[in-house]
């Protein structure tokens, strides 16, 4: 069954500009496109508002709205749009699960707040068991063009970061554009060294090559199904988050994986991508675990 990208949208400037990215994606992809606005109705004091039919006319006409802006700019795309009643996180969560990937708006910085007080657009992240992009309302095509790279942060062994880069090589392939995977690394505190870790430092010929030799690892599979992506190799010392910022002003997308577990207050989604969620000037695809 073909998956379509998924957008959801809320009329705001916000949701536009990532119903905008999930169209260039979709073509990009040759993939449909599906549109959904979730809406649930609320009980009002006065009774204007009082009225089941006239929400769910609203809730119709936003995703109008976004039909014609993507129709408009591209009017071979498949397009379906729906309104859809429920609870915004676990429907939000539902699309994702039937969907390539689903795309959502952000503010930006307000991101981590939001998250914090609970904001439904990270709670679906969190949720969600496929990739979810977040866009900014400044993203425009011109972003896009040749020359800009897709950045992915890497950690750990191979099959910690398998589903983002995945994810990551697939979006440089069909973009045609080229790929720098991001290894960052500190120094272990003292009590971490031990006879054992010694040796593999040793035999790696310390901490800057074996960590080298682990992201080769890492990608080798990777480079083998997509041998016509160009890729850089980027180890730096310094907190992983500080890292892939610093080199997001040549990105046109960046992708991390999303932390695997649940916090008291929520699923877990990791610093890591809270940071760039938060200041990358690009659209961000936060992976999920495999």
């Amino acid at each position: 069954m073909t998956r379509p990208i998924t957008v959801g949208v809320d009329g705001s400037p916000e949701s536009t500009a990532a119903a905008r990215w999930a169209a260039r994606e979709a073509v990009r992809r040759d993939l449909p496109l599906r549109i959904v606005h979730v809406w649930r109705w609320e009980r009002y004091d006065f009774v204007a508002a009082d009225d089941q039919q006239a929400q769910a006319d609203g809730a119709g006409a936003v995703v109008r709205e976004a039909e014609r802006t993507v129709t408009g700019e591209h009017p071979r795309l498949h397009v379906t749009a729906e309104a859809v009643e429920g609870a915004s996180v676990d429907a939000l969560a539902a699309e994702a699960a039937g969907s390539e990937l689903l795309a959502l708006g952000t503010r930006g910085h307000g991101a981590v707040l939001g998250f914090l007080l609970g904001s439904i657009g990270q709670q679906a992240l969190g949720e969600a068991s496929r990739p979810v992009v977040l866009v900014r309302s400044e993203d425009r095509p011109a972003q896009e063009a040749a020359g800009r790279e897709v950045v992915v942060g890497q950690h750990g062994d191979p099959a910690d970061s398998a589903a983002a880069l995945e994810f990551a090589f697939g979006a440089a392939a069909a973009r045609g554009a080229g790929l720098r995977v991001v290894r960052a690394w500190s120094l272990p505190p003292v009590f971490a060294y031990s006879p054992g870790s010694m040796q593999l430092l040793d035999d790696a010929g310390g901490l800057e090559p074996y960590e080298r030799k682990a992201l080769d690892e890492a990608l080798r599979p990777w480079r083998e199904r997509y041998p016509d992506v160009p890729v850089t190799e980027h180890v730096e010392m310094g907190s992983a988050g500080q890292v892939l910022l610093s080199v997001a002003d040549r990105a046109q997308l960046m992708v991390v994986g999303r932390r695997a577990g649940r916090l008291a207050v929520g699923p877990r989604i990791g610093s890591v991508a809270h940071a760039l969620i938060a200041h990358a000037p690009c659209p961000v695809a936060v992976v999920p675990p495999a």
